[in-house]
């Protein structure tokens, strides 16, 4: 049994240097078909060999092959935990992300300057006591030409190229996308029984004409409205200054001068001193010379609309005005071109 039992030990100490040997799991199986298979594996092939042992001694030489068999599968899986372990530590060593690094910053996005004018002319109004009113863009050709004393006939229906729906109604065009939103002023009357009224009505306008430095074919509009006892122009005049105060500092030039628009009596128009040329006018695209830059219509509400508003016109006055939101931010930052907010380029927009 001496002998036998060398002989194990000899055999035990081959194995666990083949199996230090193997590298990965492929190596590892072969390692074991080799010593543990159950058809041609070294220790199977020595326990099925017991019966050629002396007797009385196959109970020893069984119990040392067992205990060599149990060691070699106890070697061959803390071999199998060990290159897994080295698997994942060198996965983490190659792969490991540097934490010490800054983060990559990610790009926020921010309002669109035309919104952010639009935002802070509404906080102006706000802070005068105005309300803020929204309508549809798509409207009834009654509301945005008929109530606002603009008949179908009416030459003043000329200084609009309208974009018509192209639905009929009773033979006719009826619906079209609106191109103020004086339609909404009625509706707000409309919804208000008795004055006083004092909104503002913001939204998208559209008009089918060519685009230059000043005009696009789509446009962002404010429009206000009062109506009340003993209102005046001069009222207008000091809303209309408070405005332009907040928005653009007290440093730049105003003037008023006459106008017409159907559905103010007087109506008159606000210009800023142009911001390219200040005011010179000489060889400016932007102000075409005169050093002006139109920024709002306004004036008196006619009596007649007054009227069919359901008020009494010799009791109680208005006033309206328009204003341009694209063309008050280019006041603000002096751009020369209305095209480039809607241009969708991000070098411009990434300014503001």
């Amino acid at each position: 049994m001496t002998t036998e039992t060398g002989s194990l030990a000899g055999l035990e100490a081959e194995a666990l240097a083949a199996l230090e040997a193997a590298a990965d799991d492929a190596a590892l199986d072969r390692w074991r078909a080799e010593w543990l298979g159950r058809q041609d594996g070294r220790v199977t092939v020595l326990l099925r060999g017991i019966r050629e042992v002396a007797p009385d001694e196959r109970a020893a030489y069984g119990a040392a092959v067992n205990a060599l068999k149990q060691a070699l599968e106890a070697r061959l899986e803390a071999r199998r935990q060990a290159l897994k372990r080295a698997e994942l530590e060198r996965l983490a060593r190659e792969g490991a992300i540097d934490v010490t690094l800054p983060g990559r910053p990610q790009p926020l996005g921010r309002l669109h300057p035309i919104t952010r004018t639009l935002r802070d002319c509404l906080d102006a109004f706000r802070a005068m006591g105005f309300r803020v009113a929204e309508g549809p863009e798509v409207e009834w050709d009654r509301y945005n030409f008929d109530a606002a004393r603009i008949p179908e006939d009416h030459p003043a229906r000329d200084m609009w190229d309208t974009i018509w729906v192209n639905t009929l109604i009773d033979g006719k065009r009826r619906m079209l996308l609106r191109t103020h939103t004086t339609p909404n002023q009625i509706r707000v009357m409309e919804r208000t029984p008795q004055p006083p009224v004092r909104v503002v009505v913001p939204g998208k306008c559209y008009r089918q004409e060519a685009t230059d430095a000043t005009h696009e074919w789509m446009l962002t509009q404010i429009e206000g409205l009062a109506v009340d006892e003993g209102v005046r122009m001069s009222d207008l005049k000091g809303v209309l200054y408070e405005w332009a105060r907040a928005m653009f500092g007290t440093d730049r030039r105003i003037i008023f001068h006459h106008s017409y628009f159907p559905f103010v009596e007087p109506g008159v128009e606000m210009a800023i001193d142009c911001f390219i040329c200040r005011g010179d006018g000489r060889q400016c695209h932007t102000c075409h010379g005169t050093g002006w830059i139109e920024i709002l219509g306004a004036g008196m509400v006619h009596p007649e609309i007054i009227d069919n508003a359901g008020y009494d016109a010799s009791r109680v006055t208005g006033f309206a005005f328009g204003i341009g939101v694209e063309r008050v931010a280019m006041l603000r930052w002096g751009i020369e071109d209305i095209r480039h907010f809607y241009s969708n380029d991000l070098r411009f927009l990434g300014q503001f």
